[in-house]
């Protein structure tokens, strides 16, 4: 994965976290109690529409190229392109404020040395822009270094939150294996598949003719077959074939290529311990932000548009904040 591809997935991971565009369990109210320049308010902390448009500018042009094509060139689907990037634009400027606010309350600041960096990054962003997206924005200096401190601050919320989890994750708990698979919905299916595995025939060519999953080759670790599929499957040695295995939605039949993928298994120890940091800092995060009190400038956001007409190219506004700053992976 290219730097600027593992950047977009870094910018997303506090929006992808928590999902959706809420407050803990009350969703944003909409109003039009806030002027012409202001996109939100939670709590004392409003959004003004340049510090939005930074974002939109960004996530327009990060989502909007897919393998060297540009999707707005191409006019693909346009329409729902612009309202992901506003809806994914929202979701993150809101859980940034109130990341931010969980920091006040916990009294958790930036350092000098911390400031100071960041500050260095929004010189070179702000000085990345050229004229068009310095006029479409309505941006200043000022405002690219007060962004970048209020997401320098969520991501330290974060890192606050999550540490002291397990990342202890035992190879058993994070196995991963690689086999084979036929799925049939059928019992009668279930029968001739298991007849004709009995009489020696081979397990991808019995596949071929019954498989009514999308894949034959599969990996996977815990909890992500039937129980009644995973404990049989991870009993299995390797080229060994269970027998038919019944569950609520059909039968199926595994063969055991790897009963231990190392370097699936260690990928996924990662993706165990992100599990248990997200759970941990949701815990807190909901129960902070369930009675936060919140509006949308509903007239101003649906009025807003993106500008794609080949002037606005720039991507770089948290590739910089990595630079100076780095974002929690």
């Amino acid at each position: 994965m290219g730097r600027k591809s593992k950047i977009a997935a870094v910018v997303l991971s506090i929006s992808v976290l928590l999902g959706g565009c809420s407050l803990g369990k009350n969703d944003i109210v909409f109003t039009t109690g806030l002027s012409a320049n202001e996109v939100f308010k939670i709590e004392h902390e409003k959004v003004s529409l340049a510090e939005a448009k930074v974002y939109l500018c960004n996530y327009q042009n990060l989502y909007g190229n897919v393998y060297g094509i540009d999707l707005w060139e191409q006019q693909y689907q346009t329409d729902d392109l612009e309202q992901y990037v506003k809806d994914v634009t929202l979701s993150e400027m809101t859980r940034v404020i109130c990341m931010d606010q969980l920091a006040e309350q916990k009294e958790i600041t930036l350092s000098k040395e911390e400031k100071t960096n960041l500050k260095l990054a929004a010189k070179e962003y702000y000085e990345s822009l050229n004229e068009e997206e310095k006029s479409y924005m309505d941006v200043s200096e000022a405002t690219i270094e007060k962004l970048y401190e209020n997401y320098a601050l969520a991501s330290k919320v974060y890192t606050s939150l999550t540490t002291g989890v397990n990342e202890e994750v035992s190879d058993d708990e994070a196995r991963v294996m690689e086999a084979q698979q036929i799925y049939v919905k059928d019992q009668n299916r279930a029968g001739e598949v298991a007849s004709r595995l009995a009489n020696g025939e081979d397990f991808r060519t019995v596949a071929a003719d019954y498989n009514e999953a999308a894949q034959i080759d599969i990996t996977f670790g815990r909890d992500e077959m039937p129980k009644e599929v995973e404990d049989i499957a991870f009993n299995l040695n390797d080229d060994e074939i269970s027998g038919s295995i019944a569950t609520e939605d059909g039968y199926y039949f595994i063969k055991c290529i790897n009963k231990f993928n190392q370097e699936l298994t260690d990928a996924n120890k990662v993706k165990i311990v992100k599990k248990r940091e997200k759970e941990a800092f949701n815990d807190e995060y909901d129960a902070f932000v369930a009675d936060l009190s919140s509006s949308l400038n509903e007239k101003v956001w649906d009025e807003l548009e993106l500008k794609t007409d080949g002037t606005i190219t720039t991507n770089s506004f948290f590739e910089v904040l990595d630079k100076y700053y780095q974002l929690e992976e």
